[in-house]
């Protein structure tokens, strides 16, 4: 008998008399039809109570926003498969600055801290909570660049915001990297002072894209 063979043994002995697990309820919400601007509008107040910034506009309206973001940013960063129309007016303004991040020629922590922003997108939203997830898609990139960089642009589509959490939940895949955020990076001290900047990025700047 092995090692491992009597461990299990051992616990299946002591867990021998123990009662069935009951049946876990599962009645909770799991979809809520709200209209789209209600979403979008839930959204933005949790993200502004959370203290990021937030426009919510057209697709015609993203690389003029984008532009206006970067305005003054002496670097920025974005993953290889972002969409070049949303960065054109940001790269005509300033030519040079913008960096790729791709798994096949990742940046460096250093490089990455040395950059003053990073543009992604998302995969889903929860109105409810002011969360946004991203899963690594191509628009999104790796995780180390949207958690270095000090400040993080977002570009969210209305399609993607779901009311709650188990809606979300059905549109990601469990097994790729993903990252939750809820504002921008935030504690509280020891005596509840709120303190930003302390992991991730000090500001969070979303775009939201009506349908």
């Amino acid at each position: 008998m092995s090692a491992r063979e009597e461990i299990l043994g051992r616990l299946r002995d002591a867990l021998r008399d123990s009662p069935e697990v009951p049946e876990v309820p599962r009645d909770y919400r799991s979809a809520v039809e709200v209209p789209e601007t209600e979403r979008i509008a839930m959204l933005v107040d949790r993200l502004e109570d959370y203290k990021a910034g937030v426009t919510v506009l057209d697709e015609a309206g993203i690389g003029a926003r984008i532009a206006e973001l970067l305005d003054g940013a002496a670097s920025y960063v974005v993953p290889e498969g972002i969409d070049g129309d949303w960065l054109a007016a940001a790269d005509a303004a300033v030519p040079g600055r913008r960096r790729t991040d791709s798994t096949g020629a990742p940046l460096s922590v250093a490089e990455l801290d040395a950059t003053a922003a990073v543009v992604t997108g998302s995969a889903v939203s929860v109105a409810e909570t002011g969360t946004i997830m991203l899963d690594g898609s191509p628009n999104q990139g790796r995780r180390a660049i949207s958690l270095v960089p000090d400040h993080h642009i977002c570009v969210v589509r209305a399609a993607d915001i779901t009311t709650i959490l188990p809606e979300a939940l059905r549109r990601l895949d469990g097994t790729r990297p993903l990252t939750w955020i809820s504002g921008p990076s935030a504690t509280s001290d020891i005596e509840l002072e709120r303190v930003e900047g302390v992991h991730g990025p000090r500001t969070l700047d979303v775009i939201i894209v009506r349908s």
